[in-house]
């Protein structure tokens, strides 16, 4: 639809327009304004949102409301409790003197800790870069026919320009932008939708998906067991946990739950309409909405998805670049070095688009289950102060380095043999609930034994 591609060129020339005109170190890697100070209440409430919702998490929310229904909705939204336990781990992180998650757990377990945490993170971002350049794909594939492969390039290299000129400062900027225009026009597809003849709200929310409830309540439970460890490994969200003062940064945790579980729940509805009609799923439900709605209403949505992916990408680059320098020092600290790191995940993660794989919530419960080693460490070291050997951090680690492996491989043979027969997602229940018993035995068992020695 032409009036997408240029509704989305215009918001890209406004973005670059937006972008700092003059760039500083300390603008780009901690998204100093250029008067030197740190960034409000609502540039960082907008800038976590819109960071959050991603194209990919928008989708996998509609997907997941089509084939499970509400529960399939509330299991994604559960995610954005996030925030919640986010801000928690900041506050408790910023009363401790750290100023990041490696510099935490570098004063507990030195480099190992420090290293073990970065290639998570890293992985994280990849993904991140990967699977929203996907969903780009995906549009205009539907849009034009096929995966458009030169619309993942040309986004990739305009997202990067911005990026790169201004890093952090220049992605705060730009969410602004880009989340006042989203909610606008998502709020117009959604009030469309609400009006639609024939619209149920109480429908909707009673609704259990092409394939039944089950499974959208066994992915409630994982959402449970993950939504404590899955924000302290997203380094978008810490990263702006430690820009602003104590207070503004509660406030915005506070404020990004809400809006965020609201606009992704919003979101799953479209799936649940779909499911309901009884339309059938094609093309990740972009061709399925095609044929469902008013012109205006998919162009709407489509608009969305794209504006919520150009938001990611700047965001999780300038994180990409905060990882290389400042923590594993890969690069000078100047804006050279944050640009050459930038371009080298914007190029790995267009690469990857081309490898196949369109599975959207397959990226989120892999990074998910590798984040689990967080929560006994967390719990156990940062809220009870206990602690933790650096063996048993290494167990807990490992554990969950070997669950998300797991998933991942779940249909090679013989580790299909060692699953529990069922589907992919009571398999990922289980993964959870092992990687979490072998953390919490290994960090427990820790702590008693090092707080023994003292007394002896």
């Amino acid at each position: 639809m032409p009036v997408v591609l240029a509704l989305f060129g215009a918001i890209l020339i406004a973005s670059l327009i937006l972008a700092p005109r003059r760039a500083s170190v300390e603008g780009f890697f901690g998204g100093r304004t250029q008067s030197g100070d740190a960034p409000g209440l609502w540039t960082l409430v907008l800038s976590q949102v819109t960071t959050w919702i991603f194209a990919r998490s928008l989708m996998n929310s509609a997907i997941l409301g089509y084939f499970y229904g509400a529960p399939g909705v509330l299991a994604y939204t559960a995610y954005y409790g996030s925030f919640l336990t986010g801000g928690f781990i900041v506050a408790r992180l910023r009363a401790q003197g750290a100023r990041s998650v490696q510099d935490w757990l570098g004063e507990r377990f030195g480099r190992m800790g420090q290293g073990t945490y970065n290639l998570v993170i890293a992985l994280r971002l990849l993904s991140e870069v990967f699977a929203n350049l996907l969903v780009v794909g995906l549009i205009f594939g539907a849009l034009w026919g096929g995966t458009d492969t030169a619309a993942i390039v040309i986004v990739a290299v305009l997202a990067l320009a911005y990026s790169a000129w201004g890093g952090l400062s220049a992605a705060l900027r730009t969410d602004v932008l880009q989340m006042v225009l989203f909610l606008a026009v998502f709020g117009a597809a959604l009030i469309a939708l609400f009006l639609t003849p024939g619209f149920s709200l109480g429908a909707a929310l009673t609704a259990s998906g092409t394939s039944g409830a089950y499974n959208g309540w066994v992915l409630l439970a994982v959402a449970a067991l993950q939504v404590f460890s899955y924000p302290a490994h997203d380094p978008v969200m810490m990263d702006r946990g430690f820009l602003a003062d104590e207070k503004t940064t509660k406030a915005s945790f506070l404020h990004a739950f809400w809006i965020s579980a609201l606009c992704i729940f919003g979101f799953g509805l479209f799936g649940i309409e779909a499911s309901l009609q009884g339309a059938e799923y094609e093309g990740q439900l972009i061709g399925t909405w095609a044929g469902m709605f008013p012109a205006w209403v998919f162009a709407a949505l489509m608009l969305s998805l794209l504006v919520s992916a150009l938001s990611t990408l700047d965001s999780a680059l300038s994180s990409a670049a905060r990882l290389v320098v400042e923590e594993l020092h890969l690069a000078p600290r100047s804006l050279l070095g944050g640009r050459l790191a930038m371009i080298a995940f914007a190029l790995a993660g267009t690469a990857l688009t081309l490898w196949g794989s369109q599975s959207l919530f397959d990226a989120v419960a892999v990074s998910g289950t590798a984040s689990l080693f967080l929560t006994p460490v967390l719990i156990g070291g940062l809220v009870l102060r206990r602690t933790i050997a650096p063996w048993a951090y290494m167990v807990a680690w490992g554990a969950a380095m070997l669950g998300a492996a797991a998933y991942f491989a779940r249909a090679t043979p013989w580790i299909a043999a060692l699953l529990p027969e069922g589907h992919k997602y009571e398999q990922l229940l289980a993964i959870c609930i092992v990687v979490l018993i072998t953390g919490f035995a290994a960090v427990l068992i820790s702590a008693r034994r090092v707080a023994a020695v003292p007394r002896g």
